[in-house]
């Protein structure tokens, strides 16, 4: 057996590498990657706001197609305000870095990788793609965890999951999702292997340091394991509210120190009015406005919810165990909790780490009812 394994790992490294090319040769210049350039460019060049404008649009133009390019700086026949303004007006550019210095530990990464010796632009392509191949390889060992015995429903699985176009999409494109995919599925790992609470919660300081954005799933799962070794144990560990704490702490400093304007200011531009400044018009909007955003996302936000429900559904009708059921009804929460502080229901990759998560626990408890479907000899 231990043969097979190894043998279906090699395959499933060989397919991932393979897919893991194909996506580096279709990545795709967006236009995130201005913002995160600009932080880069901006460590590099504090004083002057200028050249970190210059050396961000002239570093995409060397390797971005020509449609690409006018989409990025908003000169396609149809000019887009906003981006035109980014490109061309270093206070409208300078005002628009702290939404992307929020995700301090992508950033750091890319700037890291740059120190190295890569182009800026390779920094974030290669990153994403490396990400993607690690994201592959901690399926897998999921997989494995969850079917020990069936080392072919594995490598059929894992090669599945990576071909799913969320999972493709992420690590195409110039944003730190995929990156932070990868730490949802380490948790993952942690989760079903019943790490210690402590090695978890470096993973969860991980997660926030890279997205803040997971605050509100980091302090539910800390606040739900907590209350449920209470319940269980009568006993309360305050370990847990000392490791919330630390967290709160780090995303307030986050916040704080990337200059990040708000919720509000993120709301307001990505659904009401992307302003070229952000210091013009205030975002203010009313709490009708704010529900008519909701009711026309919601709309499109039926796909997520069939698959969620329908994956909480089955959890709750194989699961034995209290504790999973809860962490399941955590998950979904946090879908929902992620979707109304920032509805963009049309990508599917916003929720994508959890509805895996989902999945794999899923899928661990139909293992367990049907002893993972183990291999058996043709007589």
């Amino acid at each position: 057996m231990k043969l097979k394994w190894n043998i279906s790992f090699f395959v499933v490294v060989a397919v991932i590498a393979c897919l893991s090319l194909r996506n580096y040769q279709n990545s795709v210049y967006d236009w995130d990657m201005p913002g995160y350039l600009g932080c880069l460019y901006s460590v590099k060049f504090p004083d002057d706001p200028d050249k970190v404008r210059r050396f961000t649009y002239s570093e995409i133009k060397k390797k971005a197609t020509a449609y690409e390019f006018k989409a990025i700086t908003g000169t396609l026949k149809v000019r887009h305000t906003a981006r035109y303004a980014f490109a061309f007006s270093t206070q409208s550019f300078t005002e628009q870095l702290p939404y992307y210095k929020i995700k301090v530990g992508y950033n750091l990464t890319v700037l890291l990788l740059y120190e190295s010796g890569l182009s800026s632009t390779d920094c974030i392509t290669l990153l994403n793609i490396f990400s993607y191949f690690l994201s592959g390889i901690l399926i897998f060992l999921i997989l494995k965890i969850i079917f020990p015995k069936n080392y072919l429903l594995v490598v059929w699985l894992t090669v599945g999951i990576m071909l799913l176009p969320p999972l493709t999409e992420m690590s195409v494109i110039s944003t730190p999702d995929i990156f932070t995919f990868q730490f949802l599925m380490v948790f993952t790992i942690g989760f079903l292997k019943k790490w210690n609470h402590w090695i978890i919660y470096m993973v969860l300081f991980a997660i926030l340091f890279t997205r803040p954005d997971y605050l509100p799933f980091a302090i539910s799962y800390l606040a739900s394991v907590g209350l449920y070794g209470y319940y269980k144990y009568k006993k309360l560990d305050s370990s847990y509210i000392f490791q919330g704490g630390i967290l709160l702490v780090l995303y307030f400093i986050i916040v704080k120190a990337s200059g990040y304007p708000g919720w509000k200011h993120v709301f307001y531009d990505s659904f009401i009015y992307r302003r070229p400044l952000i210091s013009g018009t205030p975002p203010d909007f009313t709490f009708t406005e704010y529900l008519n955003v909701i009711y026309r996302k919601i709309i499109y936000f039926k796909r997520i919810t069939i698959i969620s429900f329908g994956l909480s559904g089955l959890i709750f009708y194989f699961a034995k165990d209290r504790w999973i059921r809860i962490f399941s009804l955590l998950l979904l929460i946090n879908i929902y909790i992620k979707f109304f502080i920032f509805p963009h229901s049309s990508e599917l990759r916003f929720f994508f780490g959890f509805i895996m998560m989902l999945l794999f626990i899923c899928l661990s408890e139909i293992s367990k009812k049907y002893n993972g479907f183990r291999l058996r000899k043709i007589a």
